[in-house]
């Protein structure tokens, strides 16, 4: 699969001296769901900027395409179609004017029966002609995607597309941005829900302070890192863990009816046959079994923490 987004070690430095992005390279495959977490000012929304060409680079490249997007402008912007977390649009304006002005502004001939169809797709062309300040929160958010796919752009970035939205129309959101990567849209979102990754992204990048600390395909990334817990739910109660079941690795519920062993299910040995056999020495009765993996948040978390602490370590010495 080629790349559509190449970026180059990208850095941006602001005026106060704040230095958003810090040496950012990333691919972008063609037709992925690329998923970018990060915390608050992490640099996702920066790096967004830059790729669109809204913000200037300190150093750096970019190529959409094959294009550069500075030397070869408008036909790397043209590529890219955008949905900014704020809302951008005249709000005078009808939805349907608003996608004739986006389509015609990028030199497109005019095709009422694309937006038609986009609007469709959305559940907006009902509301064509109403003005977009009388629409609620969540269509106008609508209107961004309508707007961005006017000039049918072969990437489309989603800066926290569902940021405010009820879950309903969330759902419904995920089900259109994988309806645009079957017809082969490349989708590139920065979200702080971690369950929209989870649920959407073929690959997942995570950003934090400015430094793109890891990138990996979700699967692959939750099967590494992703720890797995067993609950042992107990017969009867326990007021604390015998002396000879004690460890880091296994816990008491409050109410003292399940244990929760945490382990690492790569390994061969994962504990679980010896605690079993510790539990019958012990004359503990087990009642039922349930594994769970660790979720993307957990993963995430663990990231952004561990790499603040080696920050810190470093520092110190």
């Amino acid at each position: 699969m080629d790349n559509i987004i190449q970026v180059n070690e990208l850095t941006k430095t602001y005026e106060s001296g704040f230095q958003a992005l810090k040496g950012v390279s990333l691919s972008i495959r063609r037709g992925e769901i690329f998923a970018l977490l990060g915390p608050n000012g992490a640099g996702k929304t920066t790096l967004i900027s830059i790729v669109c060409g809204l913000v200037n680079a300190s150093s750096g490249s970019v190529l959409i395409d094959g294009h550069d997007n500075v030397r070869d402008y408008r036909k790397a912007r043209s590529k890219i179609g955008l949905v900014p977390q704020e809302l951008t649009n005249n709000m005078f304006d009808s939805v349907w004017s608003t996608l004739k002005l986006s389509r015609g502004l990028f030199g497109k001939p005019r095709n009422d029966a694309l937006l038609e169809e986009i609007l469709r797709e959305l559940s907006l062309w009902d509301k064509r002609n109403d003005r977009i300040m009388d629409l609620s929160g969540g269509m106008k958010r609508r209107v961004l995607i309508a707007k961005a796919l006017s000039h049918e752009p072969d990437v489309l970035f989603l800066d926290e597309p569902t940021a405010g939205v009820d879950v309903e129309l969330r759902r419904d959101m995920w089900n259109t941005v994988r309806r645009l990567q079957q017809r082969g849209v490349t989708i590139i979102l920065t979200t702080h829900y971690i369950e929209e990754a989870e649920e959407m992204a073929d690959r997942i990048g995570v950003i934090s302070q400015g430094e793109l600390i890891l990138i990996e395909g979700k699967d692959k990334l939750m099967q590494q890192l992703g720890t797995k817990q067993l609950s042992i739910q107990l017969q009867s109660p326990l007021e604390i863990l015998p002396e000879s079941l004690r460890s880091d690795a296994l816990a008491l519920s409050a109410d003292g009816y399940a244990l929760v062993y945490t382990f690492d299910a790569q390994c061969e040995q994962t504990g679980i046959a010896e605690l079993l056999k510790k539990l019958d020495q012990a004359g503990i009765e087990v009642k039922d079994l349930h594994s769970s993996q660790s979720s993307l948040e957990d993963i995430f978390v663990n990231l952004v923490h561990e790499r603040r602490d080696a920050k810190r370590a470093g520092g110190a010495q």
